[in-house]
């Protein structure tokens, strides 16, 4: 008997350790911080002093579209989108992008080689429609070669991109808190979310930053969204002083107090005590600005519930941030063709550098 249970304590031993090896050797471990690598043309052109720039921030959703895209995240019931539908989209945002015509994109949620979008390069499908844009950056914050959750049970793969018509210098992921309710296990299959910071040249004058990011949902009752605004608030503060940075995404937080009291769904999304936004948005100027949200919110909703058959845009946690040293001409939230191609809008910002 003795031998025996020493034989399945053996075995127990045995699997948990294989059970470890997998999970470990099949998921993602970026580094706090890391080198992230710049594509450019031989003959990118550079940014100069005194020229007026134009970027998009935008959550494309995988190319999944605005339609039939309650997901299970959501407790939705639809299933992932066919193959067609992630051409068509792709085809669709690539078109829209065109048609604005930034001198530079900040994207989420770009899927690569994920079982939910067919196992397509997403980024690469993109440039092969927009050759006017020469450089770019790519970092995953969802990789998995298999997750065995239910709704999922496939390979994943989930990118922040930045594209851009002028010469890249440099590029650095910079990690931001996990989940910290998260336990061990599915802490290693959940995404790893990332500030994507980028450092284009700028002729005459100093470069000018881009940080693409995306933060957590479905992290409240914890402390997380605290402490991703805080990581963020730190990096900005050490920047030099007078630099010229633009930071963009989905920030998956709303602007204020009225805000919150005004949405009425899910609303353990979200932190009663108050939006964990209050640092970065009281203390930096954004697109948009708190105060026209304060004065007229709905211009600037970016976010379309799939809960809402029409698809009405009914809150914003999308944003563009922007140092006080830009000298800013313009900014909007998008609608029009863009209501179609995903769950959130586009925001768009004009400066002269």
């Amino acid at each position: 008997m003795k031998k025996l249970i020493k034989i399945l304590f053996s075995l127990v031993v045995v699997a948990l350790i294989a059970f470890s090896a997998w999970v470990y050797l099949s998921t993602y471990h970026p580094k706090a911080i890391e080198s992230v690598a710049v594509h450019n043309v031989d003959d990118a052109p550079t940014l100069e002093s005194g020229q007026r720039v134009k970027l998009l921030s935008w959550n494309v959703q995988f190319m999944a579209g605005n339609e039939n895209n309650h997901f299970f995240y959501d407790d939705g019931p639809d299933p992932w989108p066919d193959a067609d539908t992630v051409d068509r989209v792709t085809r669709q945002v690539a078109r829209f992008i065109e048609q604005q015509d930034p001198d530079v994109v900040l994207l989420q949620e770009v899927d690569d080689v994920a079982t939910r979008t067919h196992l397509k390069d997403q980024v690469q499908a993109l440039l092969q429609q927009l050759p006017q844009y020469t450089s770019h950056v790519e970092t995953f914050y969802w990789k998995a070669a298999y997750v065995p959750h239910p709704a999922i049970r496939g390979r994943v793969g989930m990118k922040l991109v930045v594209l851009s018509k002028y010469a890249i210098g440099d590029a650095t992921r910079r990690a931001l808190s996990a989940i910290t309710t998260d336990d061990i296990v599915t802490r290693q299959f959940n995404l790893k979310r990332a500030m994507l910071e980028v450092r284009l040249p700028v002729a005459g004058a100093d470069e000018l930053i881009l940080i693409n990011t995306h933060l957590s949902a479905f992290a409240q009752g914890s402390d997380t969204m605290e402490r991703q605004i805080e990581q963020i608030m730190t990096r900005l503060q050490a920047l030099p002083e007078g630099a010229r940075w633009v930071m963009g995404g989905d920030f998956n937080l709303l602007p204020n107090d009225a805000a919150l009291s005004a949405y009425t769904e899910l609303r353990s999304h979200y932190n009663e005590k108050g939006t964990e936004l209050y640092p970065l948005i009281n203390t930096y100027p954004s697109i948009p600005a708190l105060a026209d949200i304060e004065t007229n919110p709905e211009p600037w909703y970016t976010y379309m519930s799939p809960q809402d058959p029409q698809r009405r845009p009914n809150r914003t946690i999308d944003y563009i941030f922007y140092s006080p040293a830009l000298k800013v001409e313009s900014g909007e939230v998008l609608r029009g063709d863009a209501i179609p191609l995903s769950d959130h809008l586009p925001v768009i910002i004009e400066f002269t550098l």
